[in-house]
């Protein structure tokens, strides 16, 4: 194991700075006082590593609610945050994670289910904080989602599967044929599939899969599935997120309805979701960073589930398949009118 910081060192100098620091009445302030109790901020400033596979909206808003949330809790100290971003290559992650683990960093927050999982396989003693991994007992990232091991917790977005297929009994009625759209290298995307198939079996509703490698080879399954299916599923897979614009370009020309899984899809082109606020999640796991630096063992930080809730509709790609909407429907969901490509 790794050694990233004096820890002794650094608890006794966040003594002495935090007894000077007083107040309530906010979320900052309420964090330092309880870090004034625990003796274990790291005095006046933090070191952030935050850590990403690639580039779409889902991500960025998960990264910016995370930082701007931790921030936000500790007002008078230097928040750095060390942010890199693979580019969706897994060599340049791995030499990301390597050296992560060889800077002085007080936690590392890693976005989506690849980079945790390359963060955690590193077996370091700086914690890292997942946000947003939908498995994370099925990535390997924790076995316990009520008392995590491997130095490691945060956040899942299960999606919400069943939810998402009544939703397209609501909005689409009459499906007989699905089709699955994924990338298999993706652990979240292939458990979301997984939890899909087990749902249309037990409904006995046929389904198609297709499987992609890499990016280039999306729009192409993409058009293998049209003809043949009367709505498609995507799971939140980041490659299929990079190429949505494909995958809805082909699906609006067919009539198509494209189901996602993240209000980002929906922002891409996709029909329909219910989704989490990809911000929310990432605040969320601002908060439970914040519970380890004001001394709180990571074992005792359980990993948590945000919920799905809001229904997201994008009326252009609504508009092009020629769905209209119940009252009850206008009233309750969310309508995105531009799509974001």
């Amino acid at each position: 194991m790794r050694k990233t910081r004096n820890r002794t060192a650094v608890l006794a100098a966040a003594v002495m700075t935090l007894a000077m620091v007083t107040g309530c009445g906010t979320d900052g302030a309420s964090v330092d006082s309880q870090a004034q109790a625990d003796g274990s901020a790291s005095g006046n400033s933090l070191r952030i590593g935050v850590v990403q596979m690639m580039d779409n909206g889902a991500f960025s808003d998960m990264r910016e609610g995370y930082m701007e949330k931790l921030q936000e809790l500790y007002p008078d100290r230097e928040v750095e945050f060390v942010y890199e971003n693979a580019q969706g290559d897994a060599s340049a992650l791995n030499t990301i994670c390597q050296q992560m683990a060889d800077s002085d960093l007080d936690a590392i927050a890693t976005i989506a289910t690849p980079a945790s999982q390359a963060m955690v396989n590193m077996e370091i003693d700086t914690p890292v904080f997942f946000v947003a991994v939908s498995d994370p007992v099925g990535a390997g990232l924790i076995t316990d989602m009520e008392k995590p091991d491997k130095n490691a917790t945060g956040t899942s977005n299960a999606i919400p599967v069943e939810d998402i297929f009544a939703l397209c009994d609501e909005l689409t009625p009459g499906c007989e044929t699905y089709g699955l759209l994924y990338n298999t290298s993706e652990a979240n995307s292939v458990s979301t599939v997984e939890k899909a198939k087990e749902y249309l079996d037990s409904k006995g509703i046929s389904y198609v899969e297709q499987v992609v490698t890499n990016s280039s080879e999306v729009q192409q399954a993409a058009q293998a599935l049209m003809g043949q299916v009367d709505a498609v599923f995507v799971p939140n897979d980041s490659m299929i997120q990079s190429a949505m614009s494909l995958v809805t370009e082909e699906a609006r020309e067919a009539k198509v309805p494209v189901y996602g899984s993240s209000a980002v899809m929906v922002e891409s082109g996709a029909f329909a979701t219910i989704a989490i606020s990809d911000k929310e999640i990432g605040a969320m796991t601002a908060e439970m960073t914040a519970e380890y630096l004001n001394g709180t063992a990571v074992t005792d930080i359980p990993s948590i589930v945000v919920p799905a809730s809001s229904t997201v509709i994008n009326q252009t790609t609504a508009d092009a398949l020629g769905v209209t909407f119940t009252d009850d429907v206008k009233n309750s969901a969310t309508f995105i009118t531009e799509t974001t490509n």
